[in-house]
């Protein structure tokens, strides 16, 4: 039986006996989490503990985390340090707890669900009118403050201090605290199926296995070959002249004149691009040629033509198609262009040559959620590339309550994109098969290289080798009954993709060098492992933690992992998703879609910049003093143009700082015509700061400005928010957001509001009860960079974008561990992302679990396909 009054009492005694010359001692520190410690104690064996000279008992702690007892010893050990001044202290102890507890205390427990279980439930789980479980990250004493101001909520402002202490402690013990939560739903790795990026990556991976590999080198743009005459390449017309060069854009106006000096004869002359496109971001995109020539466009399509202008007729000079791409793929791509007369060329009768017309040629593209523009040289190389398989079956989104996306949620919507998946992908493989199996149609050997590649294809798939049996059962009896060996490798192909060992991750019980692998993998390019990582795991290679930092630096230099570190960061500033910046044209008639795009551009240049230095500093996500700007972002936020091209540039260096007063961020907290101290609180204190927040009881309108014309924003939120039931989270929001109104809707830095002197005074209460004063952004900024729980949610936050799972799961002390090695590796994001996956790479699901969870795999009953035609 416990006795929480009791436990509670013995946390009181022990807080009201300091450690007599002990005060910078390891054992001080235990004392500060003695709550939590002791509410997980059953009290006889607390007493019995402290009277045998705080010796640990046999028995573990009832909850299902061992947290560190008083005393221990930093690295576990069971011996446990006995201050001398202490020798007497267990008589005193046990005595109090004899006494019970006395008729003055309040009993939190009788308190709570006499006034509080109504509408927050017996254990916290909420209820009609409230909803949302009760928890959250707030300590005692801030919990107390709360109560005591907030509640009960028909009569707030009723209970006593100590009772709202009582109220707090009760709260924070049983449910409300990590800890508690931990002990009542401890955290597990959960079965999970592919994301949809997962789905789409690894089909372009497990495809693009069986041709060459991508490079992305330093050098940006197009490698251009220029040739006089209007045929490609040379020819009867192309032996007189000619050049080749490295071209940033293809955005060309040649008039009348020749393209390169080397051409001398400018009424006749083609030209062919040719590298590779590297697409930012998964969607459709619209390729755009310019030109009043012939032209013709492949992207990642060597036979195809995606434009095929070659034969020109009409006026037209602007001609489009879509395409849809996969996030951080590199996709082949060349552009031809050629000036003459259409038709036959009769050039060589010509006794004098006509005049030369004018030419241009231009390659633009608009990218998902973006506008028009000449596709720039950072997403060109003049590098080659294989054609990748693209999966575009549109899949239903996947589950983000948690924060990140998670593989959990089953429905016949998914299982059905699944099936259609399957099929495309069948598709294409087929369509090249010849090519991707090796072999030919009249090769006598084909039938067998179609059964190797199909074999490949299945362990490339599953992340791990075939066992004999699997490979009967899914190879060799496929062949064996199909008609014909395509009509097999349909078969075999629909149940691969079909399967639950390609559908979901570690569907199997146990966990080997393969799982390992895979981990990796998943965790930085949300794919398969490579050939080299597939060899590390076959030859042993993945069983250190040195090991695994070798191989996790290398796929971070990999594009893959690039695209996935800039989309954590875009989802921990909350623009993941292309939020509508479109503001009040009246007030900002020049902030226009092209600004808009430029800002976001301007961002993610910007979060590369930092991730990808040396440095790598998380530091300077915050404090950075310049911005990148283009001409037309010059103009509109009022400095001097860098130039066409983004460049970095200070602007307002005396008042910003970093992300958190990037223009595209500030015009994203805001409304369409004023700023949003709110909308900018609940990104710092959620997304910054790691606080949870409950959602508003109903959507409220903010208080117009036009009817409060002598009210600046800040006037006009604390007066909508001053009711008590708001100021519950307003009280953190509120002061947070308010730094930041030095900055306007569009991210324009200011000094007055409504003819009034901005006020960007702010606060923030840490856990641990102390009050720190902010004024301004760039304070706000200096606080964050060195703030514990700064640090502690941006590491939790990146833990759970690469891994899928709950930290938590990985043990109770993991958050910790890794926010201390962020800490002391200088806050080197790059490093942290390694060492998030050496931490969880190892970690599968228990044995009992995956087995509990049922079958690895009945490949012909689970996988929805009987057959092919």
């Amino acid at each position: 039986m416990r006795h929480t009054g009791n436990v509670r009492r013995l946390g009181n005694v022990l807080r009201e006996r300091p450690l007599a010359g002990q005060r910078d001692s390891p054992a001080r520190e235990q004392w500060r989490n003695l709550d939590e410690w002791v509410a997980n104690w059953e009290t006889e064996k607390v007493v019995t503990c402290l009277e045998q000279g705080f010796a640990l008992p046999p028995e573990r702690p009832s909850m299902g985390i061992s947290p560190m007892p008083p005393f221990a010893s930093p690295r576990g050990a069971r011996t446990l340090w006995t201050p001398r001044s202490f020798l007497c202290i267990p008589l005193a102890i046990a005595a109090s707890l004899g006494a019970g507890v006395s008729a003055a205390e309040p009993n939190g427990a009788q308190i709570y669900q006499s006034k509080c279980a109504a509408c927050h439930g017996p254990q916290g789980e909420g209820s009609s009118k409230h909803p949302q479980r009760l928890e959250g990250d707030k300590s005692v004493a801030q919990l107390a403050a709360q109560i005591q101001k907030t509640m009960p909520e028909d009569k707030p402002g009723t209970l006593t201090a100590d009772e709202a202490a009582a109220v707090a402690r009760y709260v924070h013990e049983t449910f409300y605290s990590a800890i508690a939560r931990e002990r009542n739903r401890p955290a597990r790795i959960e079965l999970a199926r592919l994301t949809v990026r997962q789905y789409r990556q690894v089909i372009a991976d497990l495809v693009g296995s069986f041709r060459g590999t991508a490079s992305w080198g330093p050098e940006r743009g197009l490698k251009g070959e220029y040739f006089a005459g209007r045929r490609i390449g040379g020819g009867r017309r192309g032996g007189n002249g000619g050049a080749t060069r490295l071209d940033p854009v293809v955005n060309f106006d040649f008039g009348t004149e020749a393209p390169v000096p080397e051409i001398t004869e400018p009424h006749e002359f083609s030209i062919r691009w040719s590298g590779s496109l590297l697409a930012p971001e998964t969607g459709e995109y619209q390729f755009v040629v310019r030109t009043d020539h012939a032209a013709r466009l492949w992207v990642n399509d060597g036979q195809q033509p995606l434009i095929d202008r070659w034969v020109k007729s009409g006026n037209d000079t602007e001609f489009k198609e879509s395409l849809f791409l996969v996030a951080g793929r590199i996709y082949p791509l060349r552009l031809e262009f050629s000036k003459a007369k259409q038709g036959v060329d009769d050039s060589d009768k010509q006794k004098e040559k006509p005049p030369s017309k004018p030419a241009m040629i231009g390659l633009w593209w608009q990218r998902p959620h973006s506008v028009l523009e000449p596709i720039p040289a950072r997403y060109l190389s003049p590098q080659g590339a294989p054609e990748v398989c693209v999966c575009s079956t549109p899949f239903p989104p996947d589950d983000r309550s948690y924060g990140w996306e998670r593989g959990t949620s089953i429905s016949k919507a998914w299982d059905q994109a699944a099936t259609a998946a399957a099929f495309e992908t069948v598709a294409y493989v087929t369509a090249h098969l010849d090519e991707l199996a090796g072999t030919r149609a009249e090769d006598p050997q084909r039938a067998n290289k179609l059964n190797t590649f199909c074999r490949r294809f299945a362990e490339r798939a599953f992340r791990r080798p075939l066992s004999d049996e699997l490979s009967r059962t899914l190879i060799d009896k496929q062949f064996a009954e199909a008609s014909d060996p395509d009509a097999a490798v349909k078969r075999v192909l629909l149940l691969v993709l079909k399967s639950p060992r390609f559908l979901y991750r570690e569907i199997g019980s146990g966990s080997d060098a393969y799982d390992v692998a895979a981990r990796l993998s998943f965790g930085l390019w949300d794919s398969l492992p490579d050939r080299a990582l597939w060899d590390a795991a076959r030859e042993g290679r993945l069983a250190t933690g040195e090991q695994l930092a070798q191989q996790a630096e290398r796929l971070l230099a990999d594009v893959r992992a690039r695209t996935k570190l800039r989309e954590f960061l875009l989802t921990w500033l909350k623009v993941d998703g292309h939020p509508d910046l479109s503001k009040d044209p009246h007030k900002f008639p020049e902030f226009d879609a092209a600004v808009i795009a430029d800002l976001r551009t301007s961002l993610e240049l910007f979060l590369d910049h930092v991730v990808w230095s040396d440095a790598s500093d998380y530091r300077q996500l915050l404090l950075a003093d310049q911005v990148w700007l283009n001409d037309r972002l010059a103009k509109f936020y009022g400095v001097a143009s860098p130039g066409a091209e983004f460049a970095p540039v200070s602007l307002d260096a005396a008042h910003r700082a970093g992300v958190l007063t990037h223009p595209y961020l500030m015009a994203n907290f805001a409304h369409s015509a004023e700023s949003s101290p709110i909308h900018r609180g609940v990104f710092l204190a959620r997304g910054v700061l790691g606080q949870s927040l409950k959602p508003p009881p109903e959507a409220v309108a903010p208080l117009a400005a036009d009817l409060h014309p002598n009210l600046t924003t800040r006037e006009r939120v604390e007066l909508q928010t001053r009711p008590a039931a708001c100021m519950t989270c307003h009280g953190i929001i509120n002061p947070l957001g308010f730094t930041l109104e030095h900055f306007d809707a569009v991210g324009r830095y200011r000094e007055h509001d409504r003819g009034k002197p901005v006020d960007a005074r702010g606060s923030y209460v840490l856990r641990s009860g102390k009050k720190v004063e902010v004024d301004g952004a760039r304070a706000l900024a200096e606080f964050v960079a060195g703030n514990d729980e700064a640090h502690t949610a941006f590491v939790e936050q990146l833990f759970h974008h690469l891994v899928q799972q709950p930290v938590r799961a990985y043990g109770p002390q993991t958050l910790a561990d890794l926010q201390r090695s962020f800490v002391e590796q200088g806050f080197h994001i790059r490093k942290l992302a390694i060492q998030v996956m050496v931490t969880a790479a190892p970690v599968g699901r228990p044995a009992a679990v995956a087995q509990a969870a049922g079958p690895d795999d009945s490949l012909l009953s689970h996988s929805g396909v009987t057959g092919t035609r």
